[in-house]
C-alpha cells in the first residue's frame, strides 16, 4: 500500500490512521489524518512551518506524542497544517509541518480535536513491508 491515510469511526471519537513504506510516512499519515479530521486538507496552504523534535522509546508513545503535539500546535497557533515531514533517529522525532492559520469561512472546520487518545493505539509493519500508524482522538 502506498503512503496514504484514512479515518475510522469510533463510538463518539474518531480513530485516524497512516500508511506508508516506512515509519516516518505512517506518522506523517496519521498527522494528516488529523488534519482530514477538522478540516479537508486540500484547503490548508502550505504557507508556514513549524518544527517539532519529541524523544519516545516506545513507537506507540512516539506516535502518541506527535499527534499530541500536533494537536497542541493547532489548538494554541490556531493552525491548521497539510505538509509533514518526519525524520527519525533511534526514540528521536524530528518533524517539520507546513501550514496556515485557521480561516473558518475557507476551511470549514467540522468538528476541534481535544486531544489524542491511548484507545487502538498502535504501530505496526505487515508482512509486506507496510508500516501502520493509529490512533484514537477526542474530538
Amino acid at each position: 500500500m502506498p503512503a496514504g491515510y484514512e479515518t475510522f469511526a469510533h463510538k463518539a471519537d474518531v480513530g485516524v490512521r497512516g500508511f506508508g513504506a516506512s515509519l516516518e510516512e505512517a506518522l506523517e499519515g496519521a498527522a494528516l489524518a488529523l488534519t482530514s479530521v477538522v478540516a479537508e486538507p486540500g484547503r490548508v496552504r502550505q504557507v508556514q512551518s513549524r518544527a517539532v523534535s519529541l524523544e519516545e522509546q516506545d513507537p506507540e508513545l512516539l506516535l502518541y506524542s506527535w499527534l499530541s503535539e500536533v494537536v497542541r500546535l493547532m489548538d494554541t497557533e490556531r493552525m491548521l497544517f497539510s505538509g509533514f515531514e518526519v525524520h527519525l533517529d533511534g526514540p528521536r522525532l524530528r518533524a517539520e509541518l507546513w501550514g496556515e492559520p485557521l480561516d473558518i469561512a475557507r476551511h470549514e472546520p467540522v468538528v476541534e480535536v481535544k486531544a489524542a487518545t491511548f484507545e487502538e493505539l498502535s504501530v505496526s509493519r505487515d508482512a509486506g513491508g507496510t508500516w501502520t500508524a493509529q490512533a484514537v482522538v477526542d474530538v
